[in-house]
């Protein structure tokens, strides 16, 4: 609750610094449109907006889920293999350290206009957070642990299952934290490289048409998306790391009166 009202506190902030440049500099409409055009935009094209909506949705989700489920297998293998980690993790920083904006067109020449090329983009921005974080996460269990480990007699693989996986997660968590809201990126990137539908399909139309109020409607969605997809990855933190209690810092400062010391 407390996050939600920072939240609600920085997009109000936020609004009322935009209505007060627009209201004090006065730019073109077609620069800087005040938020009351925004608004009419949403209501005018909502039914574009919507249907852009659900396709970029339907893209981030499988990305989601295919960055996660390949970040976590490269992680995985990197450490359960050392040799195939020697080989496979240059390779992982190299594709790493390339531009998404240049392989964006390398993959829709590869996968299509269709939604397979932004499925792959969007993965390829969550894969690498996430592979890094929980390779991290999995070089760094305590030695200790595993030399009590080794004592039990139980094999590199069961106690790769059984300690340090475990004591990973909060590391994988971190590293969802990082891609989850990065995903509406990947998936507007391939849009705007080749595209029949989506959100970044219609920046592209309302762009070269001048309309920058549907251009900021459709920027308001994709940063809502974001925030949801933040919002689901803290939802489900709890679950994947029951055992790694966390606690959430205020959003604003506690006060303190200067009458009371506190204890």
């Amino acid at each position: 609750m407390r996050a939600f009202r920072a939240v609600a506190f920085g997009l109000l902030a936020g609004l009322l610094a935009w209505a007060a440049i627009v209201l004090l500099i006065n730019p073109p409409r077609y620069m800087l449109p005040p938020p009351i055009d925004v608004a009419r935009a949403f209501a005018a094209q909502a039914g574009r907006l919507a249907g852009g909506t659900i396709v970029t949705v339907s893209e981030i989700a499988l990305g989601l889920v295919l960055g996660v489920m390949a970040g976590a297998a490269t992680a995985l293998a990197t450490v359960a293999f050392p040799r195939v980690g020697a080989v496979l993790w240059p390779q992982v920083l190299i594709l790493q350290a390339m531009p998404v904006f240049a392989l964006a067109p390398l993959l829709v020449l590869w996968f299509g206009f269709g939604l397979a090329s932004k499925v792959v983009m969007a993965a390829l921005i969550i894969f690498f957070p996430v592979a890094s974080a929980f390779a991290d996460g999995l070089r760094r269990t305590d030695p200790d642990l595993l030399d009590a480990t080794a004592m039990t007699e139980a094999s590199h693989f069961q106690a790769l299952w059984h300690v340090r996986i475990p004591l990973a997660m909060p590391a994988l968590v971190s590293g969802l934290r990082v891609a989850a809201p990065l995903a509406p990126l990947g998936a507007v990137i391939g849009e705007w490289v080749g595209a029949s539908g989506g959100l970044g399909f219609l920046m592209i139309q309302a762009n070269a048409r001048m309309q920058t109020d549907l251009v900021f409607a459709a920027l308001a969605i994709l940063a809502a998306l974001s925030l949801a997809l933040r919002a689901f990855v803290d939802g489900i933190a709890p679950r994947l790391a029951p055992w790694a209690t966390e606690e959430a810092p205020s959003p604003f400062p506690t006060r303190i009166s200067p009458w009371r010391t506190p204890s």
